[in-house]
């Protein structure tokens, strides 16, 4: 068997690579939503908690803000990546 060998910064840029093909995923969706309500999701969640009862449209907002908490999320685990100064291989 060879040796394998890989940099950190190698090993960073696959981790990032991995999470921002899951944030193009979750935007397409988001705008999706921003397409359909011809606004963002700051201006729509004001306007779902003023307007009265609307199922779907408190069904979109339950669904827009999920995806956005996960794409939030995904941007600072991008960050934590980029300040990594270890990097452990697990088996």
């Amino acid at each position: 068997m060879g040796i394998l060998e890989v940099s950190k910064s190698e090993i960073k840029e696959y981790q990032k690579l991995k999470i921002i093909s899951e944030m193009v995923l979750l935007k397409e969706h988001i705008k999706l939503f921003e397409q359909k309500y011809e606004c963002s999701f700051k201006e729509f969640e004001v306007r779902i908690k003023q307007a009265a009862e609307d199922f779907e449209s408190w069904d979109d907002y339950l669904e827009w803000k999920a995806y956005q908490r996960s794409f939030e999320e995904l941007k600072k685990k991008i960050g934590e990546i980029e300040r990594a100064k270890d990097i452990r291989i697990a088996e």
